[in-house]
């Protein structure tokens, strides 16, 4: 059985998740299909907030056992990003089994962690600039993660005038990659926003798998 799997994030360089989600099936011995939905092919724009982009998923067809809906979560508390998700899905498509990603306090977070791969990504592995970045879970309590990780990388790149105006251009791509490159073993391992996304989809998948 291939299990159908619909992604929901809150912007395109979320996408970076996708391979976590396979992989994490993958390790529970489940053949998974994720489908990230092209809004673009509807006639109509699609809004921001999740019942609008759950209805616009489904207009454009398709089956699913399982949503996987990505929210920050911002300034409040996770369990009223996880209620507004239960809510818009029950709402808007009724019976779909789902599973709420809220990282604390953006996705951003997660990705601060890891300096080898934050240099990296700044196309700098061998910088030695420092970076003076959060550790462990200190980075859930920074007030704008992704503003920091837009310095960091800007720092850690070490470019200067125009080249350093044109990485910053980038960003959401260097985000994508990063999230691509983020190690699950890692040091996001120490994160509680991390490890209930883990959790919460390895026991998704184990229904599913029944």
């Amino acid at each position: 059985m291939t299990a159908r799997v619909l992604f929901i994030g809150e912007g395109s360089s979320d996408n970076g998740l996708v391979p976590h989600i396979e992989s994490i099936a993958v390790r529970k011995g489940l053949d998974v299909s994720v489908t990230v939905p092209d809004f673009g092919l509807l006639r109509l724009p699609t809004g921001h907030s999740v019942p609008d982009k759950l209805r616009a998923a489904r207009a454009l067809g398709g089956s699913y056992d399982l949503a996987v809906v990505q929210r920050d979560a911002d300034r409040g508390p996770a369990q009223h990003r996880k209620d507004e998700i239960e809510k818009a899905v029950d709402a808007e498509w009724p019976g779909l089994r789902h599973v709420a990603v809220v990282p604390v306090r953006m996705l951003e977070a997660w990705l601060l962690l890891d300096e080898g791969c934050l240099r990296q990504v700044a196309e700098n592995p061998r910088g030695r600039v420092g970076l003076d970045l959060p550790k462990g879970g200190a980075a859930e309590n920074i007030a704008d993660p992704k503003q920091l990780l837009k310095e960091s990388l800007a720092r850690a790149s070490e470019y200067k005038g125009r080249r350093l105006a044109q990485f910053q251009k980038r960003f959401s791509q260097h985000r994508l990659r990063m999230l691509e490159l983020l190690d699950p073993e890692g040091p996001v391992t120490c994160l509680p926003s991390w490890r209930a996304f883990v959790e919460d989809l390895d026991a998704a998948f184990e229904v599913l798998d029944r």
